[in-house]
């Protein structure tokens, strides 16, 4: 019985929830930061590429 009420009163596994839930949110974070610099550095690079060759 004792370690049912221990079982029950254990909060490593809230612990775990709270730790994947913040590696969630960090890698959507990376994910939409990279997203947007990627996109912003392909526009970047397609001004210099007309600047340099203004044929294409």
């Amino acid at each position: 019985m004792n370690q049912i009420i221990k079982f029950v009163k254990s909060e490593k596994g809230a612990t775990a929830v709270e730790y994947g839930l913040m590696v969630a949110l960090i890698a959507v974070v990376i994910i939409a930061a990279v997203s947007f610099i990627g996109t912003s550095t392909s526009e970047q690079y397609s001004v210099v590429a007309s600047t340099i060759n203004p044929t294409n």
